[in-house]
């Protein structure tokens, strides 16, 4: 008994006691923990990564290089992100039918699957902008609708016009409508800085303020009523005046040479 009580008191028997807990509660981790599941989230990864980059060797590697490192036709993809292939595949944008001041948006030829499989492997060359989640850009708040219109007029109204239907810009370029356009590829625009746009990660634009825009643009767009009947395309003055002009002008003009012949001939008879 004197020997055993001599050991406990031993300095280093806390230490041993310590020790021996941290192995028994790494064993028992290590025994419990769910290996299974986080395996195979990494083999579908994996698998999504080898399909994607089959499918990039068929419609993207002609101008963006096997490896998706670029070349004269096309710029390089490393560390553009997932976000930035989920906007340009979904819109149709990529593959691009031919070169010009800027690629249209057109009818996607790809599942989401396949565009999911292709931003993997993009992802893979390098870290960048990440696809959202619905949560980033879904808003159920009604304030966030007037907060994402002073957004919209402060950092996008010059260039999409204040009701997001687009506006010409030089050398043949043009900021798209945005009328029709899904919320995520709104918010990965804003992410990522497609073609002309500017981009606004979080450090500049905060998420929030990137939900609160795709708030406002999804209810102008879409939502909005607009008691004043034809839009005109919601471009303001300049098409209503030439509107005026033409149609209205024009109409008066032929009254007045309809009542001008019926006259003349009223007068002979």
């Amino acid at each position: 008994m004197k020997k055993l009580s001599a050991r406990r008191r031993h300095p280093l028997a806390a230490l041993v006691v310590l020790l021996f807990a941290l192995a028994a509660t790494g064993g028992l981790y290590a025994a419990f923990a769910p290996a299974d599941k986080a395996q195979a989230e990494v083999a579908a990864q994996s698998l999504d990564i080898e399909e994607g980059k089959k499918l990039f060797a068929v419609g993207c590697s002609s101008c963006h290089g096997l490896n998706g490192q670029g070349s004269s036709d096309g710029p390089s993809l490393v560390g553009v992100g997932t976000a930035s292939v989920d906007f340009q595949v979904g819109t149709g944008r990529m593959p691009a039918q031919q070169p010009g001041a800027q690629v249209p948006r057109k009818k996607n030829i790809y599942s989401q699957a396949q565009i999911d499989q292709l931003a993997a492997f993009i992802g893979s060359l390098g870290p960048g902008p990440v696809t959202p989640k619905p949560a980033q850009y879904n808003s159920t708040n009604p304030e966030d609708i007037s907060k994402g219109g002073e957004l919209f007029r402060t950092n996008c109204a010059q260039c999409h016009n204040f009701a997001g239907q687009g506006g010409a810009l030089t050398k043949g370029k043009y900021a798209p409508s945005l009328e029709g356009v899904d919320a995520k590829h709104i918010y990965e625009a804003m992410q990522t800085g497609p073609q002309n746009m500017p981009s606004f990660p979080d450090s500049t634009m905060p998420e929030e303020q990137k939900k609160q825009i795709v708030a406002f643009v999804r209810h102008t767009t879409s939502e909005e009523p607009n008691p004043g009947g034809l839009t005109l395309g919601s471009l303001g003055p300049v098409t209503e005046g030439l509107f005026g002009w033409i149609f209205g002008l024009g109409t008066l003009i032929a009254v007045a040479i309809w009542v001008a012949a019926h006259t003349t001939k009223a007068k002979k008879s």
